[in-house]
């Protein structure tokens, strides 16, 4: 990984602006800081999580210089959350539940049972899960993995899971609960977008930036992504609706179901015998996002605050320590109801108050310029932007309700990026002008100009050393000056990829086990999404799916849109070839496993009609580029 040796120091701009943070926040409070220690029962003996070939997935020391003091190239609120969410090892939440944190972007949750342990949201990969139960063992024992739980339908909440469960366990009758909807969420969107979203986390964590002051110092949820495998073993009891109690291994959990908030798919769960409340991923320490960085579909604040005060009224009284998917517990009653009701109110007067400015006029940008939080939201430490952003999610809240266009018909019809920015530099007197121009505006500390008019130059002309340089400075100061996370790595990712050129994806979400987890029509949607259509005008193909033991599948290309359908009826025409296949066959040849033309020749496979169709049907299909350009064209 390429360490930016460019790297500058803070400008004196951005260090003033990061000087004033400390004269306007409490940072002498440190009742966070007390949280996230206590329980503290040890940690890992050897700081690097290696996967099965050796290689190191996860590094416990890699964010030991955020003990020190905070520098210049670093927001003080940031470096704050960045040291909390950097305590690692293995804590005590409350008698009989224990948290493993710091050995990924998410907390694991182990309580223990009659026979063993409920382990709940295993991390993002198998080593790291594996190495967190491990830790838990040491100091509590040999116990057994009675039952697993996803509180949710994103990656840091299942992929860990085979560390901790196998395959053989699940037919054994360990149960693996979910919220309903959870693996259909959980497969669509780290399948049908996920080579973007993979692309794009890479900025969004900044898992390739190198650790240390000027570069990647956390992303507000928590440090970054581990970079192992993900996988998935799929759940064998829904959770269906709010008040269903289940009890494994003689816990007994009350349900809430909570859709449409973090992730469409997702649930809080309170221990009654316990008086204790796992919040998820709906309430953390920090503002959460309403539309990820990453990409995913807009959240519904709304709904989140509802919700939230739902779980108040259903388990305020009733619980005595709060805890989530990531960061610290809070304890005490009082303590539990005032941030969840804080929280509540955090995404409501989100909603709100870009409601009412909308239906005043104002566009997405307009209102993430004008947007003021209250006071006492805006003094309270869990509530600030770490990893979403007052900015970013009052923009997402104007597109839930109205979209991408603000009604201005001059943008309803713009040039795209480069062409647009040829035309921007031409106007603008040349490329040397407007880095003449964009050069005094960087010695101005007038940064985010830097970045608007010197992307136009870079756009224009990819090759111009100058605008690359200049750009990055200006997204690095940036970087500097940013209490979000998740901004912070972007902008320095940014100021990287300009400097050396791209540096891949550090993570994929389309694993192995994902895409096994897939029904055969999410895989032929999956296999839709990447016909070129162009090219497959004129392109009339039908093959048929005989599918031993199951309804046969039909898929037929025609004007450039791949179809199925399942079963018999009058939308099946008349297939070109027939394949008589097992569905692991079938399987195999759909995620390119196994070429079209070899499978033939599997035992149990038979080929009726025109064998050559469905390698001309494949072919119709495009590669997904996984580390496409971002701050070049």
């Amino acid at each position: 990984m390429p360490q930016d040796t460019d790297a500058k120091p803070a400008e004196q701009t951005v260090a003033r602006a990061n000087q004033a943070v400390r004269r306007d926040y409490p940072f002498d409070d440190t009742q966070d800081l007390e949280d996230a220690r206590r329980g503290f029962m040890g940690t890992a003996p050897d700081p690097l999580i290696r996967d099965a070939a050796g290689g190191a997935v996860w590094d416990l020391e890699a964010y030991g210089f955020l003990d020190g003091e905070c520098p210049d190239t670093a927001n003080p609120s940031l470096w704050r959350q960045s040291r909390l969410c950097s305590e690692h090892g293995l804590f005590e939440v409350t008698e009989g539940i224990y948290q493993v944190r710091g050995f990924d972007l998410s907390n694991m949750t182990i309580v223990e049972g009659e026979r063993g342990v409920l382990v709940i949201d295993p991390l993002v990969c198998a080593p790291t899960a594996a190495a967190g139960l491990a830790l838990y063992r040491t100091h509590r024992g040999e116990r057994p993995v009675t039952g697993v739980l996803y509180t949710h339908s994103h990656v840091d909440h299942f992929g860990g899971v085979r560390g901790v469960l196998s395959d053989e366990d699940v037919a054994g009758g360990v149960p693996v609960l979910a919220p309903h909807g959870f693996l259909e969420h959980a497969v669509s969107e780290n399948v049908y977008a996920g080579t973007a979203m993979s692309r794009r986390a890479a900025y969004m964590y900044g898992a390739a930036l190198p650790k240390g002051p000027r570069g990647q110092i956390g992303a507000g949820l928590g440090q970054t992504v581990s970079t192992g495998v993900p996988g998935l073993i799929p759940p064998t009891l829904d959770i269906t609706r709010t008040g269903q109690t289940e009890t494994v291994d003689g816990i007994r959990m009350v349900f809430q179901l909570t859709p449409g908030t973090e992730a469409p798919a997702e649930l809080n769960i309170h221990f009654p015998d316990l008086s204790a409340l796992c919040m998820a991923e709906n309430a953390t320490h920090n503002l959460h996002n309403l539309l990820t960085l990453r990409g995913a579909q807009v959240r519904d604040p709304r709904v989140w605050s509802r919700y939230l005060t739902e779980s108040v009224s259903l388990f305020g009284d009733l619980t005595d320590v709060a805890f989530a998917s990531h960061h610290w517990p809070v304890w005490g009653r009082e303590r539990v109801i005032a941030f969840l009701s804080e929280q509540r109110d955090l995404y409501g007067y989100l909603h709100d108050q870009v409601l009412r400015m909308l239906n005043q006029g104002l566009t997405g940008p307009e209102i993430a310029e004008r947007i003021e939080m209250p006071p006492v939201l805006d003094r309270a430490w869990h509530t600030h932007g770490y990893y979403g952003s007052v900015s970013h999610n009052a923009k997402a809240v104007y597109q839930r309700y109205l979209g991408w266009f603000d009604g201005n018909p001059a943008h309803l019809w713009q040039h795209p990026p480069t062409e647009a920015a040829r035309r921007y530099v031409e106007f603008m007197g040349g490329a040397a002008e407007v880095l003449r121009r964009a050069g005094q505006s960087f010695d101005d500390g007038d940064y985010r100009w830097v970045v608007e008019v010197v992307n136009h130059v870079v756009f224009a002309d990819p090759d111009n050393t100058e605008a690359r340089a200049l750009q990055a400075d200006a997204l690095e100061q940036l970087g500097y000056g940013s209490e979000n996370g998740t901004w912070r790595n972007f902008y320095l990712m940014g100021a990287l990829e300009l400097r050396h050129g791209p540096v891949g994806t550090p993570t994929s979400t389309v694993a192995p086990d994902v895409l096994a987890a897939l029904t055969l029509e999410q895989l032929a949607d999956a296999l839709a999404i990447r016909v070129d259509g162009p090219r497959a005008w004129d392109a009339d193909i039908t093959v048929r799916w005989d599918i031993h033991g199951g309804e046969p599948l039909t898929m037929r290309l025609r004007n450039g849109v791949l179809t199925h359908v399942v079963g018999t009826g009058p939308a099946v025409g008349e297939p070109d070839v027939t394949i008589a296949l097992a569905e692991s066959d079938l399987r195999d040849v759909l995620v390119g496993a196994v070429p079209p033309e070899d499978l033939a020749s599997r035992p149990g496979v038979e080929v009726t009609g025109e064998a050559g169709r469905l390698t001309e049907l494949l072919g119709h299909l495009d590669a997904p580029d996984p580390d496409f350009a971002l701050v070049t064209p």
